[in-house]
C-alpha cells in the first residue's frame, strides 16, 4: 500500500505539433492575464508566426455557471489575413485522446456534442481565440487545449477548468466493494455526480475527508483517503494521505467509488410532516409537495453550499437514509462536520423523514466567473456510516 503525494493528473508532456512549438504565459497566478501580456512575460517560439498565449493555473467556477477559457494569439508578421486564422479548442480526454469542442475560420463557427448552444467566441478584439462555456455540467471539469492555425503553421496552449464542489464515497444497497469501474461511474451518475478525479480527491483529504474503503476514480484508478492512521486502516504507523492501489482492471475488480458533485440548480429540503413514511410513501410525498426525493450527491451539494443542517434522518433517492449535519453537536452523529449514512433500511416496514429537491423555475445561472470565491468556513468533510 503506498502514499500517493499530491499532485495534479498526469498528462503527456507538451509535443511539437506540425512546425510550432506550445506557448505558455508565465508568472504570479494572482497577476491578471492583461498584465501578464503587458510586462511580456511570455515565451515564444523559434520561428515566430502564430504564437498563442493561455493564462495559467485554473479558471474555477460551478455547475450552472458561465466561464472564459481564456487565450490570445498573435502573428509575426501581424499582416495576416482573419478569414484565415482557424481556432479549434479540444478537450483532453485521457492520454493520447481529445473531444472536439468547438472550431472557427474566419465567421464560420461550429460547436460540438453536448457543447452545442453552449460555446461560443467571446470575440474581445483582434487575437482573442478565447471561448465562453455556457451552463457549465460536472462533465465539462477538466483540461482543454486552444489550437490556432494559419496556413501551415499553428501554436497551442492550455486551459484547466475546475469545479468547486464536493467528493463523497458511495456505494450500492448491494454493499461495499461491489462495484466494477463501469457500473461506479453509472452509480455516481444515478446520484447526481461524476467520477472523482485524483486532485479532487486529494483537496477533499486535505479539507478532513477520512474514509477506510477503498473506491474508483475517473482515471481507473483505485484510492482512498486517511486522515487518521489506524491499523484496520493500512497499519497505524503509516503516515496520513491518499492510498493507492493503482489502476485495476476495470471490468473483473470491484470495489466503492468515490463520487463528485457541485452546486445545484434548485434546493434540497426536509420535508415536514406529521408522521414517518417508508419509501413508497416518501416518494409520493415529494411528488405532492411538486419536488422529488433527493438523490444521494443533491444532499451532498446542499450541505456543502446551501449549508443544509438537519438532525432528522430522511429517506433520498437510492434507498439510504441520510442526514446533513454543518454544526456537530450532541446526539447527532459525532463531532465532525458531514453527511450522516443510516444504511439501506427496508423499504417497506422502516419508517423516517424524507430529503425532497425541487429545480429553480428560472433558467441556469449566467454570471460570467473569472476565479473562485473561497468559502470563508472551512469544512473539515468527514463522512461516516453510524
Amino acid at each position: 500500500m503506498l502514499l500517493f503525494p499530491p499532485h495534479t493528473a498526469p498528462y503527456p508532456a507538451d509535443s511539437d505539433k506540425g512546425r510550432r512549438k506550445v506557448v505558455h504565459v508565465l508568472g504570479r497566478e494572482n497577476n491578471s492575464f492583461s498584465e501578464k501580456l503587458k510586462v511580456g512575460l511570455l515565451r515564444e517560439d523559434d520561428t515566430g508566426a502564430v504564437i498563442v498565449q493561455t493564462a495559467p493555473g485554473k479558471v474555477v467556477t460551478h455547475r450552472g455557471g458561465t466561464i472564459t477559457l481564456p487565450c490570445r494569439f498573435h502573428h509575426e508578421p501581424e499582416n495576416v489575413d482573419p478569414a484565415r486564422i482557424r481556432i479549434k479548442w479540444t478537450k483532453v480526454t485521457d492520454a493520447f485522446q481529445f473531444e472536439d469542442v468547438f472550431v472557427a475560420l474566419g465567421r464560420q463557427q461550429r460547436a460540438f456534442g453536448p457543447y452545442r448552444g453552449r460555446v461560443a467566441m467571446e470575440q474581445a478584439g483582434p487575437g482573442d481565440a478565447s471561448v465562453i462555456i455556457h451552463n457549465i455540467t460536472l462533465q465539462d471539469y477538466g483540461r482543454y487545449e486552444c489550437e490556432v492555425t494559419n496556413d501551415m503553421e499553428d501554436d497551442t496552449g492550455f486551459v484547466s477548468l475546475d469545479l468547486e464542489g464536493v467528493v463523497f464515497p458511495y456505494y450500492p444497497r448491494l454493499g461495499r466493494y461491489k462495484l466494477n469501474y463501469h457500473e461506479a461511474e453509472e452509480a455516481c451518475k444515478q446520484q447526481d455526480a461524476i467520477l472523482s478525479s485524483h486532485s479532487q480527491l486529494h483537496k477533499a483529504w486535505l479539507e478532513g475527508l477520512d474514509w477506510c474503503n477503498a473506491g474508483w476514480l475517473e482515471d481507473g484508478s483505485v484510492q482512498y483517503p486517511i486522515a487518521h492512521p489506524r491499523d484496520q486502516c493500512g497499519r497505524k504507523d503509516t503516515p496520513a494521505g491518499v492510498r493507492n492501489y493503482g489502476y485495476r482492471h476495470k471490468e473483473d475488480e470491484r470495489y466503492d467509488a468515490f463520487c463528485f458533485t457541485s452546486k445545484l440548480n434548485g434546493q434540497v429540503y426536509f420535508l415536514k410532516r406529521f408522521k414517518k413514511v417508508n419509501y413508497p410513501e416518501a416518494v409520493k410525498a415529494c411528488q405532492r409537495d411538486g419536488s422529488a426525493v433527493a438523490k444521494v450527491g443533491q444532499l451532498y451539494a446542499a450541505w456543502k453550499f446551501q449549508l443544509l443542517d438537519r438532525c432528522e434522518a430522511g429517506w433520498v433517492d437510492d434507498g439510504s437514509v441520510r442526514y446533513p449535519i454543518v454544526n456537530p453537536r450532541a446526539r447527532c452523529g459525532g463531532s465532525d462536520p458531514g453527511v450522516r449514512n443510516l444504511g439501506f433500511p427496508d423499504k417497506k416496514f422502516r419508517l423516517y423523514g424524507v430529503y425532497c429537491f425541487r429545480k429553480n423555475s428560472g433558467g441556469p445561472e449566467a454570471q460570467t466567473t473569472q476565479a473562485s470565491i473561497k468559502p470563508t468556513t472551512k469544512f473539515t468533510n468527514s463522512t461516516r456510516s453510524i
